[in-house]
């Protein structure tokens, strides 16, 4: 069972799946402390601007 779940949290991983709680974690561990930090973005605006930054531009080698 211990391996499945190992395995599941890799194609989380390496789709994406989880980049909302690792931004979670990201802000709590370097941003939340700051007196003048703005809350977390919800999940729906971070994905929105994640959706933003990947595909907005050129994106080819030539």
């Amino acid at each position: 069972m211990q391996v499945l779940k190992q395995l599941w949290r890799r194609v989380r991983q390496l789709s994406g799946d989880d980049a909302y709680e690792r931004y979670l974690a990201h802000y709590a561990e370097h941003h939340a402390h700051l007196p003048d930090a703005p809350p977390p973005l919800g999940r729906a605006a971070f994905f929105k601007q994640w959706q933003d930054q990947k595909w907005t531009g050129v994106k080819r080698c030539c």
